[in-house]
């Protein structure tokens, strides 16, 4: 990866790109510390739109960290990414259901084109909504004319005045975000919306370390958490030193399986027949089809953590509506730090395995792939053309879900159990570092590298051409 990166500084055109798309990125960080204008400093300061991390692996905890806590910041970019990421989702989901969709998404940059087009219309919605149900959740903290006052104490507001202007602030970030992204991706290297999600998490998970470095191990400094800071030397410094270490060992070590797993694949031998055209001699090849373990990457995460997210959003709009025996309930089973939450960890395994296998039909589809092999005169070794290698090719694609749906599954609740066990349920590193972020950070960087690649051998083939 280094060595890809400095031989890409050497390339003056991909110096240029790089150089644009850190300079987009920091625009984007920038904008997720710029406060909504006119929020009132005292409601900041005083930690008010703070997440204390207690939550667990939730789909808000997602949405925070790909957003490197820009929503507890109360600022400009608080939405981020995520209305874009939710429609794009979606309108995957509806192009296999919906035939118009379908036919856009087979008639080449035109139809990508037009479903772009739709995607981000779906965006300004979803944002919309988002935004809306952002300031109910602070209106239903405190009075929101209060949270945003426009600094001075004497001006009064309406409720609905300065809710449809917070909204309106809301939407205006998340499009901006959505240009930013599709502006890297124009300008720069790499996926512009995979990239701001990359340097949300790496964001968040920097914050939780100095959170937790300048309010546990430096002497001096005393954290909102306890009314003396740890000094070393004491017992105390030494296990939570000794805690932390763990931690970051424990990290690493889901680091390293989770890329060995995500650069796993099973590979199909194919061979071509040999074939005599005229005076030449065509086939006779052998070639290989892969599939990786985790192809769905972590969709099927995100989809189980919306679904058991998404009753609590909707009561977080509803005032008092946690306090009420639904709301008991829910909290006590199918919350990640519910005094019964086995439940949830039941109900999210089960989610989990029903989107890899249901993404999978979508992605991976062994009868096109069995006659796209027989019209070029393909086949397996051992496997007969036609019905046979549809029903060997979807035999394995089976199991390599069922493997990679475990593997999301293990991923998705055994590293925060392990983490809250070890850290406590309040902790920051515990979001900071959740095994999810830790997976998407993955993804993206073994795909920049590729891309990075890709025009480096670009380069070099037009240098031996000219």
């Amino acid at each position: 990866m280094f060595e890809t990166l400095k031989n890409a500084f050497k390339v003056k055109d991909i110096r240029r790109k790089i150089l644009i798309t850190i300079f987009l990125l920091i625009v984007f960080r920038l904008g997720c510390w710029l406060p909504i204008p006119g929020l009132n400093p005292s409601f900041y300061l005083s930690g008010f739109f703070k997440d204390d991390g207690a939550r667990g692996n939730t789909l808000l905890d997602l949405l925070g960290a790909i957003t490197g806590g820009a929503l507890s910041h109360g600022a400009f970019l608080s939405l981020g990414i995520s209305p874009y990421i939710n429609a794009s989702i979606i309108f995957q989901l509806l192009t296999v259901a919906i035939p118009p969709l379908e036919r856009l998404s087979k008639q080449g940059e035109e139809g990508r084109r037009k479903l772009n087009q739709i995607t981000r219309i779906g965006t300004l919605v979803l944002a919309l909504a988002q935004s809306v149900g952002v300031a109910i959740n602070w209106a239903n903290e405190g009075n929101i004319a209060d949270i945003f006052g426009f600094g001075v104490d004497n001006v009064t507001a309406s409720n609905w005045v300065v809710g449809i202007f917070v909204v309106i602030i809301l939407v205006t970030g998340a499009m901006f975000t959505m240009w930013l992204g599709e502006k890297i991706t124009e300008l720069g290297i790499g996926n512009g919306i995979s990239l701001i999600i990359f340097v949300g998490i790496i964001a968040t998970a920097g914050q939780g370390l100095v959170y937790t470095m300048f309010y546990k191990f430096i002497p001096i400094i005393k954290g909102p958490a306890s009314s003396e800071p740890i000094q070393f030397g004491d017992p105390t410094s030494l296990m939570a030193l000794w805690e932390l270490l763990g931690f970051l060992a424990m990290v690493l070590f889901i680091f390293i399986f989770i890329i060995w797993v995500d650069l796993a694949e099973r590979r199909i031998n194919i061979q071509y027949a040999k074939q005599v055209k005229g005076r030449k001699l065509y086939g006779g090849q052998s070639t290989h089809i892969p599939i990786k373990v985790n192809a769905n990457g972590v969709l099927p995460i995100i989809f189980a953590s919306a679904l058991t997210s998404f009753p609590m959003v909707i009561m977080g709009m509803i005032p008092n509506a946690k306090d009420s025996g639904f709301g008991i309930w829910y909290e006590r089973f199918l919350s990640p730090n519910g005094k019964d939450n086995y439940v949830y960890m039941v109900v999210t395994a089960l989610l989990i395995f029903l989107f890899s296998f249901f993404y999978a039909q979508i992605q991976f589809k062994p009868d096109e792939v069995s006659r796209n092999i027989q019209q070029y005169g393909g086949f397996i070794p051992g496997i007969r053309p036609g019905r046979p290698t549809t029903e060997y090719l979807a035999k394995i694609s089976k199991r390599l879900t069922f493997f990679g749906a475990f593997f999301l599954a293990f991923l998705a609740l055994v590293p925060s159990v392990v983490f809250r066990a070890a850290l406590g349920p309040g902790s920051a590193l515990i979001n900071a570092f959740s095994a999810t972020g830790l997976l998407i950070v993955v993804s993206i960087a073994l795909e920049l590298e590729k891309q990075l690649e890709g025009q480096l051998m670009m380069k070099h083939y037009k240098g031996f051409l000219k």
